[in-house]
């Protein structure tokens, strides 16, 4: 018989581990696959990685390969290998089968054609805080790389629709199944949609938490107040507790994000001064001054002597 070189036949030093055999077969073996390969006589350098691959993946076999070199072979086994070869080369394919999951499909002689998963394709989608509030639906323009009949590379121009849930954060991600990049079987990779909440003029969204900073007159804030305040489902009526300070935190219960645990609308107080000069208010903040002997620096140790 023939001495082959099973080393050189996969392109290894003697000394490659057995995760380097591994991955040398599976390259060479989607190289030379007679179903998908251009290469000149494809067909016997497949099974001739076969033949290879079964010797140097046994530890017993390698270690007699070896030893003895094109000898490594009792002659009582000559026979045998020349009786099993088909059964040798239909156990390298079977081998491969179960390194790569399965790549290729059945066909008449037991061979199967190799696929690949298609491309994960990761994009960014923008919404509005109501968007995330109410939910909606949104459609995506995507360039989705496809691969034709040959395995060329190719970008199609698709439309997406995006079911948007109710309560979704920000960047959280969508998975959608199967929208991704064509394999060379159809067998496509999935999309994954990364949501950003843009910006809103009046509150501030932290995880399901919505925040408002919520101006309030003087007067309201010494005695006390209902007044109408906006929340992502309309307004509402919120109670000022009397002598309330700039900085006070109120919480409007389930008044953010929805959810299993819905989150909370939190709202910050802040003193408003009015902003025009008048006589008449002037003159009441002078008699508050004469009446009332409130010193706000009194932490700070100094008093209001001017």
């Amino acid at each position: 018989m023939e001495y082959k070189d099973y080393y050189k036949v996969m392109g290894l030093e003697k000394g490659a581990s057995q995760e380097e055999i591994k991955r040398a077969y599976r390259k060479l073996a989607r190289k030379y696959h007679p179903d998908v390969s251009k290469e000149a006589n494809a067909e016997n350098k497949f099974k001739e990685v076969g033949e290879a691959y079964e010797v140097l993946k046994d530890p017993a076999k390698r270690a007699k390969y070896d030893q003895f070199g094109q000898y490594w072979q009792e002659p009582s086994q000559a026979h045998q290998q020349q009786h099993h070869q088909q059964y040798t080369d239909d156990r390298g394919a079977a081998d491969f089968e179960e390194f790569i999951n399965s790549i290729f499909r059945h066909r008449q002689q037991q061979e199967q054609p190799f696929y690949e998963k298609g491309q994960d394709i990761h994009a960014k989608l923008t919404i509005s805080l109501e968007d995330s509030f109410l939910g909606t639906q949104k459609t995506l323009q995507l360039q989705i790389p496809d691969s034709d009949a040959h395995g060329q590379l190719d970008y199609k121009l698709r439309s997406i629709k995006v079911k948007i849930p109710k309560g979704i954060e920000d960047k959280q991600q969508i998975r959608l199944k199967g929208q991704g990049g064509k394999g060379s079987a159809h067998h496509a990779g999935d999309l994954y949609i990364e949501i950003l909440i843009a910006a809103h003029p009046m509150f501030r969204l932290h995880k399901k938490d919505v925040y408002l900073e919520l101006p309030i007159s003087p007067w309201e804030a010494t005695l006390g107040a209902t007044i109408q305040i906006p929340t992502l489902a309309g307004h509402v009526k919120l109670k000022i507790p009397k002598l309330s300070q700039s900085g006070k935190q109120m919480r409007l219960k389930g008044r953010g994000l929805p959810g299993q645990t819905p989150g909370d609308q939190i709202i910050t107080l802040n003193i408003v001064i009015p902003q025009r000069d008048n006589e008449q208010v002037n003159k009441l903040y002078e008699q508050m001054a004469a009446i009332e002997e409130f010193n706000p620096r009194e932490k700070l140790g100094v008093g209001n002597d001017q």
